[in-house]
């Protein structure tokens, strides 16, 4: 349920409102936008509780949501929700570029990255220290050594920095060296690590499970959002299907179903969603034109020797630049802001078919 009041409404008169509902065992959460306030209603709101609403000074209007998911829902903010990290700001008409490898391996690999993701027009720095991977024997990743090397790349080359947490016990130590946590298919019904997340604060990409549903999704966020943190990007990262000439299947539809259902940024990740190299460039592109308000993207220096066996999937750097500066000219098309940094070809590594 949400309560509408005007945003002429006093602070005192809106204090007013919400003592009501609490008084009645319940949380709120409100939403402030350019036209009304919205007091969202967290748990299950009693019939008599609602006329009583209804009757207060300037309620104008209270209204019940039927899906499970409340404050995830456009319902609750008719507004898109932007969410700026150190002046990089993640929705609206922005385009976000993340770049970077699978993993990190070494100090010299991921700041050489960061150099050229920052050269190419990036603004955030991806890199894995703790990898969950489908068998026991694979490369795990370097640990909370591979928070403190991108950490460090990061902030030498300006850039913002998103890991992956893969258990609520390691949320802390990432929160304390990376922006913004990702959160991976395989974790996204992991109700101990969401509500976790809720209490940290910092942003979160909630990438979609494999097989999971638009509402189970939503529900997911609602977790995060439910403890208290705002700051949730969805991201699709492609589905399972019975399709095997590609790693998934990337649900471009999903774009645009999550910008209707919900106020949440939403992400693309065309590496994981194909999971061929040939692919990732015209799926971004799409991407763009579907509504996405960024994209996570697979770049490595060395492809072919990639530490987790994910080469296919991830571009060379000049493959890299050459689509940002793409975006350059196409993001205005869909609505959106993109600027490259100019940099001379020397800046990015050469590679021969």
């Amino acid at each position: 349920m949400i309560v509408i009041v005007s945003n002429n409404t006093t602070e005192e008169r809106i204090s007013a409102i919400i003592g009501v509902i609490e008084s009645a065992g319940l949380q709120v959460h409100v939403s402030r936008g350019a036209d009304r306030t919205v007091i969202g209603i967290v748990g299950k709101a009693e019939p008599k509780l609602a006329e009583h609403l209804r009757q207060m000074k300037d309620v104008e209007s209270v209204v019940k949501i039927t899906k499970s998911y409340k404050l995830a829902s456009r319902d609750f903010h008719p507004e898109d929700t932007i969410i700026d990290i150190r002046g990089v700001k993640i929705g609206g008409d922005n385009l976000v570029i993340m770049g970077g490898p699978c993993a990190v391996e070494t100090p010299e690999q991921i700041d050489e990255t960061a150099r050229l993701v920052k050269a190419a027009g990036g603004q955030v720095l991806r890199g894995g220290a703790f990898k969950p991977r489908t068998g026991p024997y694979s490369f795990q990743g370097v640990g909370v050594e591979g928070l403190v090397m991108m950490a460090e790349a990061g902030k030498k080359h300006d850039l913002l920095t998103i890991t992956e947490v893969m258990t609520p016990e390691y949320v802390d130590i990432c929160a304390e060296y990376a922006d913004i946590l990702q959160v991976g298919t395989r974790n996204m019904q992991n109700f101990d690590l969401l509500r976790k997340l809720g209490e940290c604060g910092k942003p979160v990409l909630l990438k979609r499970g494999f097989s999971a549903t638009y509402d189970e999704w939503l529900n997911a966020a609602e977790y995060i959002l439910a403890g208290g943190n705002p700051n949730v990007m969805l991201c699709e990262r492609g589905v399972r299907t019975f399709e095997t000439y590609t790693r998934n299947t990337l649900d471009l539809t999903a774009i645009p179903v999550m910008k209707q259902l919900s106020h949440l940024p939403v992400i693309s990740d065309p590496s994981h969603g194909t999971g061929r190299r040939e692919l990732v460039e015209p799926m971004s592109k799409a991407s763009v034109a579907a509504g996405a308000d960024g994209l996570i993207i697979e770049m490595h220096t060395d492809p072919d020797n990639s530490m987790t066996g994910d080469g296919v999937q991830s571009l060379f750097p000049d493959q890299f630049a050459a689509l940002l500066r793409d975006f350059e000219q196409m993001a205005p098309l869909f609505g959106k802001t993109f600027n490259t940094v100019k940099q001379p070809a020397e800046h990015f590594l050469t590679w021969k078919k």
